[in-house]
């Protein structure tokens, strides 16, 4: 099935920004989705400011779960926590105008991983995020979350 991805996700995909891991960070988020088999993991250094002077991701999944996180570390780095507690999905989609409809998921699972770096960090350091909720490690036990599946077509 041929997808059309926007020039910046293609962007994203093949010179992902911040790759890698923080030693020592200050929050480090993992996620999965198990419908798809992706895996995406956040690491934060943040400052006594509550900034995000760094943010790296490793991703395991395909084109678009990579695009996703390149794009979602790129908006949160210089943010406040808060600030990058309201980075949500639509808003990496946007900043990569756009995703095919079957790939919607990978920008949640982006979001999610913010949450739950954002979780960790709050937990090491005894503070309270307000707004965060603890984050799932599997997206697809969101129920809310409609999972596109091909078998409904056999």
């Amino acid at each position: 099935m041929a997808m059309n991805y926007s020039e910046k996700v293609m962007d994203h995909f093949t010179n992902p920004r911040n790759v890698g891991e923080i030693e020592g960070c200050s929050g480090c988020g993992t996620v999965g989705n198990a419908v798809c088999g992706d895996i995406m993991r956040i690491y934060l250094d943040i400052d006594d400011q509550n900034i995000i002077r760094d943010a790296k991701f490793k991703t395991f999944g395909c084109g678009a779960a990579i695009a996703t996180s390149s794009m979602a570390t790129e908006l949160i780095k210089g943010k406040t926590v808060q600030q990058a507690l309201e980075v949500t999905n639509k808003a990496v989609m946007d900043a990569l105008d756009g995703l095919p409809p079957v790939k919607i998921h990978c920008s949640l699972l982006a979001e999610e991983a913010i949450h739950a770096a954002l979780w960790d960090y709050a937990e090491k350091n005894g503070i309270t995020i307000e707004g965060l909720e603890k984050p799932v490690s599997d997206i697809s036990e969101h129920e809310h979350l409609e999972v596109v599946s091909d078998e409904e077509d056999l």
